[in-house]
């Protein structure tokens, strides 16, 4: 039962901070009360653990790494119940049980890498090879969508290079994140993995924190930049993933009815509320009508709703501002003169519920497009031609990620070369890889993560010169 994690982490106790369920606004859970003393006990205990964790070796940490997935697995339904609860998203779809069955992928898949090791030359002058260390503490903060697996994302690399690691979780979506730290603590070795609950006070003492080596964090631009100020005195090193607003570009030799699902779906997972998925839509004039038809009759369908409801895919926003936000910005279109295909207005009742809606006709400059919604509202904008719609996905100052969608590959590829983003699917979009590195650029922040090059960016470089 997931009120037994509950129990293990000490949330039944009215002396915390209440954690509302966002489909009716019931408190599930009491996050307890931490502050930048229990910051620094748990840098301390992770600091004293490190050596003897990086003694282990690549192979015995590895192996903690699986059991830590198996564990997981067995405790997946209690978490994906706990999550549902706290975060909104439904128990099926893309959504809880994903999000759980995700962390065990990514664990497994972190543990399988191959160390890098780099031979820089081998010669009759000079033999040089660079190796990869461990940094010493790292500190993760997490954000509120994706709270267990983007944890995940941060300390399982962190863990396998020798690295110990200070977790916080957002204020918002605590619960989840102690109870999967206290799941995989029933298999890793005292002081390895530590989870603070908090407010500003522990982000701003971990950004800071002398014993702290780097610092991972996702979550908003604004945010970032003042980690990236706070963490300036000590040099720490960072991996920023922040805000997104990914463009789709939809040429005029595509199937409207054909992608629409994978397009929307790229748009609405996690209803809306993904730094990586479709935030603005840019669609050849030829294909326009029927591909906005064909979203917006998904869209009208689709079943939103408490998400402990097996029947439901979508669910309420996380919280009370968000909607506000999407609300702003759906009324900000609707006063631009654009089309609300669907949607559009939010009924009264429990629970942070904003309809799936399309928005058509809608100038490229409007807030709805121009600003990151984070969100169930999709704006689609009619273009003329491709130099248009690669210009108008490269005029925000973001680049997360992108899509290009072509029935010929080829085609789609030499427009992807053209956008600016860090990552550009074609013909998918938000489809994550452990494989596969994945960070952002220009404002959307810097840093990889996931795969060789995401252990490389949780380590320092050392090379071996004779």
């Amino acid at each position: 039962m997931y009120t037994d994690l509950l129990d293990a982490i000490g949330a039944g106790s009215t002396d915390g901070r209440g954690i509302p369920d966002p489909a009716t606004g019931d408190v599930i859970g009491y996050a307890p009360r931490q502050s930048a003393d229990d910051l620094d006990a748990a840098v301390a205990a992770a600091k004293t653990a490190q050596p003897s964790w990086d003694a282990l070796g690549h192979e015995e940490r590895s192996r903690l790494l699986v059991a830590a997935a198996a564990v997981v697995e067995e405790r997946g339904e209690d978490l994906a119940q706990l999550l549902t609860r706290e975060s909104g998203k439904p128990l099926n779809g893309p959504n809880a049980r994903m999000e759980v069955a995700m962390c065990s992928d990514w664990l497994r898949a972190t543990a399988r890498f191959d160390i890098p090791q780099d031979t820089l030359v081998d010669d009759e002058d000079a033999h040089a090879t660079m190796s990869y260390e461990p940094i010493g503490v790292v500190g993760a903060i997490g954000p509120w969508n994706w709270p267990l697996m983007i944890s995940v994302w941060q300390f399982a690399a962190a863990l396998r290079m020798g690295n110990t690691a200070v977790v916080k979780p957002s204020e918002y979506t605590p619960l989840s994140v102690l109870s999967l730290v206290h799941v995989i603590n029933e298999v890793l070795p005292e002081g390895v993995l530590q989870v603070v609950s908090g407010g500003r006070e522990v982000g701003a003492r971990l950004s800071e924190h002398p014993d702290i080596g780097k610092i991972m964090f996702t979550g908003s631009i604004a945010t970032g930049r003042a980690i990236a100020a706070a963490s300036a005195s000590t040099l720490k090193r960072l991996t920023l993933e922040l805000g997104g607003n990914d463009p789709a570009i939809i040429l005029d030799d595509c199937d409207p009815r054909a992608i629409a699902e994978d397009l929307f779906w790229g748009a609405f997972i996690n209803t809306g509320q993904t730094c990586a998925a479709v935030k603005r839509v840019y669609a050849a004039d030829a294909i326009y009508d029927e591909l906005c038809a064909s979203l917006a009759e998904i869209a009208s369908t689709v079943p939103m709703g408490p998400g402990v409801d097996e029947n439901n895919v979508l669910g309420p926003l996380q919280n009370p501002a968000q909607h506000r936000i999407v609300s702003e910005l759906v009324e900000a279109a609707r006063t631009g003169g654009a089309h609300i295909l669907t949607g559009g207005d939010p009924t009264d009742g429990p629970g942070n519920f904003y309809p799936a809606t399309i928005v058509t006709d809608i100038s490229p400059d409007n807030p709805l497009v121009t600003e990151e919604q984070f969100g169930p509202a999709l704006p689609i904008v009619r273009v003329k031609d491709v130099d248009e719609a690669v210009e108008l996905a490269n005029s925000l100052d973001v680049g997360l990620g992108a899509s290009v969608w072509s029935a010929d590959r080829e085609r789609a590829v030499e427009v992807a070369r053209r956008v600016r983003a860090g990552t550009v699917w074609i013909n998918g979009h938000a489809k994550p890889d452990p494989r596969i590195p994945f960070g952002g650029i220009k404002q959307s922040g810097y840093g990889l993560e996931f795969g060789a090059e995401g252990l490389k960016a949780v380590a320092v470089p050392k090379v071996y010169n004779g």
